[in-house]
């Protein structure tokens, strides 16, 4: 029998890979609370943050998620078919589009918010309120433009 020493596993040297993992799992179980809206997180995130920005442009709300124009695009055909969502011109430049809640979509998101509330309350029990709280400001700092630039900046020498 060969003895070699145990190699770790890629999550535990790659924070990306890691996050990515979490992120799944996170998602999983939450979707598992959110199942009887008939919503996933993904789609409950966009609808909260579509709500609290008043209806923005397509591209602030890409900016804002961390997105892409062509991956928002993607995720929000769903909820604009099922008449959550609805895509409007901007009222100064009508070359710019902008997303909003239709009523119906807006009864779902509040409908939503209890779910998501309860999911939320689970995380916090098991992961503990101060350490969600770091959590939330870590992955903030993490998904900020600054984070982004200075990751970007080759280090000198």
């Amino acid at each position: 029998m060969e003895n070699r020493k145990a190699e770790p596993d890629t999550w535990e040297l790659c924070s990306n890979t890691a996050v990515r993992r979490a992120s799944r799992q996170l998602g999983q179980l939450y979707d598992d609370v959110l199942e009887p809206s008939g919503l996933r997180l993904t789609q409950v995130t966009l609808l909260i943050q579509i709500d609290k920005m008043n209806g923005p442009s397509l591209k602030a709300l890409a900016e804002a998620l961390v997105m892409d124009l062509s991956a928002l695009g993607h995720t929000l055909k769903p909820l604009i078919r099922d008449g959550f969502l609805e895509l409007v011109p901007d009222t100064q430049d009508r070359r710019v589009k902008r997303v909003r809640l239709t009523p119906f979509g807006d009864s779902k998101r509040r409908e939503a918010i209890g779910l998501w509330q309860e999911a939320q309350h689970r995380f916090d029990r098991v992961f503990g309120t101060e350490a969600s709280a770091a959590l939330r400001q870590t992955m903030a700092l993490i998904s900020s433009k600054d984070f982004a630039a200075a990751f970007r900046t080759k280090p000198q020498g």
